[in-house]
């Protein structure tokens, strides 16, 4: 069987990962998202769930005992300590999860779209790894339209992350998404042209040569 085509998407908060990885999921790539994953990960009764119970409180559990993810990101994006303790209770069960579900996805090419995907180790197994950026202060927009936040969390959460520039300078692919929907998906189905069917057209052949 050829060995799939890994794209790792990434990018900070409120720089258009979802959207460039729907129209990647139109182009015909299985899309991962990592951040989802970590959701369900999180639900009451795994064990993710006790180990967060544990190191933040009873009081991060909402009353229908699930955690309440309001409340635990306000403890840890306040707090970088907070913040890397809850990853590393996290991280190992997302990237178990996220590699059973790229070994079984039916598409040649597969994205795992994560916020934290160079920060858990993940990116090192992609074939390519695409970067999300756009400017500060369109991100902090983002937040207090689609997320309800007020300008002052909206800008907690941005500046509690790594600069967006550690990211693009690891990346083979960066995408403005700055800009209108129509110029993201040109540049979208740019880079697939001139990355993704290059590389699925070199696992072929590697296929072609084992087979012999």
């Amino acid at each position: 069987m050829t060995r799939k085509v890994l794209i790792g998407l990434t990018g900070n908060i409120a720089t258009g990962k979802s959207t460039v990885a729907r129209m990647m999921a139109d182009l015909g790539a299985t899309v991962i998202d990592a951040d989802r994953v970590a959701h369900e990960a999180m639900r009451a009764g795994t064990e993710v769930h006790a180990a967060i119970v544990e190191a933040f409180g009873p009081e991060v559990v909402g009353p229908d005992g699930e955690i309440d993810r309001a409340r635990l990101g306000a403890m840890v994006f306040a707090d970088p300590e907070a913040l890397a303790r809850l990853e590393r209770i996290v991280h190992p069960a997302v990237a178990a999860e996220v590699a059973r579900r790229i070994a079984e996805a039916p598409t040649p090419v597969v994205v795992v779209e994560a916020i934290k995907l160079i920060e858990a180790g993940m990116a090192e197994g992609c074939d390519t790894l695409w970067v999300t950026a756009c400017p500060s202060d369109l991100r902090v927009r983002r937040l207090m339209a689609d997320r309800g936040l007020s300008r002052e969390e909206a800008e907690l959460r941005v500046r509690a992350q790594p600069p967006q520039e550690e990211k693009v300078a690891r990346a083979d692919v960066v995408i403005d998404t700055g800009g209108t929907l129509d110029q993201t998906r040109a540049q979208v189905k740019a880079a697939w042209e001139r990355v993704v069917l290059p590389l699925l057209e070199e696992h072929r052949k590697d296929t072609e040569k084992e087979v012999r």
